[in-house]
């Protein structure tokens, strides 16, 4: 008797295509729409468009390494989203504590990826702040990397399960 091979959690995938569909939309936009470094108010006082690039990772981390930095970032994004596909491959698909912050992490990495190497940085253009303490600007893909990590520490730290006493 042969047994029925569980259904993994490679679906959710589906979503890591969401977020880079919706990212890779929203910076056409922008290319399109919005005028490089200058503040267009959406929330006044908090919230604003605004066109930057960053040539490096979170909060512009190695942005003036001199270019290497982009093939750094590529090859680890890459990686850790081979990695977590990986990992989505051995989680059941109903496991959605696990399957979803990883499918959201792969989605914004490679989102930001085809920044980095269609155009040699990433587009940012969210800008947050509160008078005159500005937030560095970010996109969706980042929001995506950051939800998912979150939920994958969250969802780790409190996983639900009975420890043993």
């Amino acid at each position: 008797m042969t047994t029925r091979p569980k259904r993994n959690a490679l679906a959710w995938l589906l979503l890591s295509v969401i977020v880079i569909g919706l990212d890779q939309w929203s910076k056409a936009w922008v290319l399109a729409s919005l005028p490089e470094y200058t503040a267009i108010p959406v929330i006044d006082g908090f919230w604003n468009w605004y066109r930057t690039y960053n040539t490096g990772a979170a909060f512009s981390f190695l942005a003036d390494a001199g270019g290497w930095q982009l093939w750094f970032f590529t090859v680890l994004a890459v990686g850790i989203s081979g990695l977590l596909g990986f990992w989505l491959s051995r989680t059941a698909r109903g496991d959605w504590r696990q399957a979803l912050p990883y499918a959201l992490v792969i989605g914004g990495a490679l989102g930001n990826v085809i920044d980095r190497q269609i155009h040699g940085h990433v587009i940012d253009f969210i800008q947050w702040h509160w008078r005159d303490h500005y937030w560095p600007a970010f996109n969706i893909a980042d929001c995506a990397v950051v939800g998912g990590a979150i939920g994958i520490a969250l969802f780790g730290l409190f996983d639900g399960k009975k420890k043993a006493a």
